[in-house]
């Protein structure tokens, strides 16, 4: 970990068999994180994305059953409602064929690794459930500095 300006930088490395969302959030949640931007790449044995549908407020998962690069993993963390601070991931996987998946990261299997990068402001960020939307936002006017 690195820190200038109050912005700190640490250096997560997850290895073979980590499932990564599980591993970030608990990561973030000793580390006493309240607001970051995440990027990552490596790969996965397997992974989960889904897709919001605006009209009906709800996710469909899209399983990824087999081997993918993370070509890109990136999102941020904010505080919650519930007071505990959660990651909002999305992920673009690449495939053997060349094809890709991608929507919102829910979750994946690390093989062989997972090198991310988690640059800490010194503000605090807020998530907000927004019942119009099923979905909880960053609410700049809870946020603090």
């Amino acid at each position: 970990m690195s820190a200038d300006d109050g912005v700190k930088t640490h250096v997560v490395i997850l290895e073979t068999g980590d499932e990564a969302f599980e591993a970030l959030t608990k990561y973030i949640n000793d580390a006493g994180i309240a607001a970051a931007s995440i990027t990552a790449i490596g790969a996965f044995k397997q992974a989960t994305v889904a897709f919001y549908h605006y009209e009906t407020k709800s996710y469909t998962d899209i399983p990824v059953l087999e081997a993918s690069e993370v070509l890109s993993l990136l999102g941020d963390v904010a505080v919650g409602d519930d007071g505990k601070a959660g990651l909002h991931l999305h992920a673009v996987l690449g495939l053997a064929d060349g094809s890709v998946r991608g929507g919102h990261f829910l979750k994946g299997t690390v093989r062989p690794t997972l090198e991310v990068i988690i640059t800490e402001t010194p503000a605090c960020l807020r998530r907000k459930k927004r019942d119009d939307l099923g979905i909880a936002l960053i609410d700049l006017q809870k946020s603090r500095s």
